[in-house]
């Protein structure tokens, strides 16, 4: 589900920004971007946002900027190495392919993200740490907030969809009725143009062999769990978040009854209306790829 939030605070002589921004997924895949130096503090939003969302891809980033610098830049060492040594391999790698790279210079290398460093002398980040922990409730709250106006107007659609299936199931069961005496007579007229043209045919085995027919053409199984599939997809509904995994296995079920229908169809009617299912059912197959 797609959401947005953002916030600004301070503490002391520190002022920051938020934002925090979700767009669909079929997993969680949470990105933080956050200041590195404030110890504990990656981990607790971390913890937070995993125990609030359930699905979805979330990037958050946190911008904090003192008005007392304690420490002034200094050079992230390691970060420095493993970056070198990445654009060693980048231009070894070039050169095996023939291909000229312009040179990079120390401004290219430090504008690098960790490279360089506010420093923030030997302080004890605890309390900024805790004061950003708590004016993060907020931001989490509005942004979870947004979301749930989002899954309101889903739940909406979701429904109608649901309802529109539950009444072509219907017409496709009153198809299936209809040409019950249709596919009698036409296995009659097979049963009669086979044991006119196989003398000596085991009359008893061809009838057999038709009366199986008929039962594989038969598609009131592949309706009736149709029916049941509907009914449990509404009680998700009602059960409320986190459903999106069990709604997305769902209409992968209700997909594949509607194409037995359609392949058992044998009739205009029946197929059309086969069609139609997968028609609906794949839009909300779609829709269910942003419910959490």
């Amino acid at each position: 589900m797609t959401s947005f939030a953002s916030g600004k605070g301070s503490f002391e002589a520190y002022s920051w920004t938020w934002e925090l921004r979700s767009v669909n997924g079929k997993g969680l895949d949470l990105r933080l971007r956050v200041p590195d130096w404030i110890e504990g503090l990656e981990a607790a939003i971390r913890a937070r946002l995993s125990k609030a969302v359930s699905r979805g891809n979330l990037a958050l980033s946190l911008r904090v900027q003192s008005e007392e610098q304690t420490g002034g830049l200094s050079v992230n060492q390691a970060q420095l190495e493993d970056v070198l040594t990445a654009m060693g391999d980048v231009e070894a790698r070039a050169m095996d392919m023939g291909l000229s790279l312009a040179p990079a210079n120390a401004a290219d290398v430090l504008a690098v993200r960790g490279v360089l460093e506010a420093g923030t002398g030997d302080q004890d980040t605890g309390p900024l740490c805790k004061a950003l922990l708590k004016d993060f409730e907020p931001v989490l709250e509005s942004f979870l907030k947004m979301r749930g106006v989002e899954g309101s107007a889903l739940e909406t659609v979701l429904t109608d969809q649901l309802a529109t299936i539950e009444t072509l199931t219907a017409k496709a069961a009153e198809a299936a009725e209809a040409r019950k005496d249709e596919v009698a007579a036409n296995l009659r007229t097979q049963l009669a143009r086979v044991l006119d043209n196989s003398d000596g045919a085991d009359e008893a085995r061809v009838a057999q062999e038709l009366a199986m027919l008929a039962v594989k053409a038969d598609v009131t199984e592949e309706i009736d769990r149709l029916g049941a599939h509907v009914t449990a997809a509404r009680d998700l509904l009602k059960a409320g978040s986190p459903i999106g995994r069990k709604l997305d296995f769902l209409s992968q079920e209700f997909n594949r009854e509607a194409n037995t229908i359609c392949s058992k169809a044998g009739s205009v009617a029946l197929t059309t209306l086969g069609l139609e299912l997968k028609t609906v059912i794949d839009q909300m197959r779609e829709q269910v790829q942003n419910v959490e």
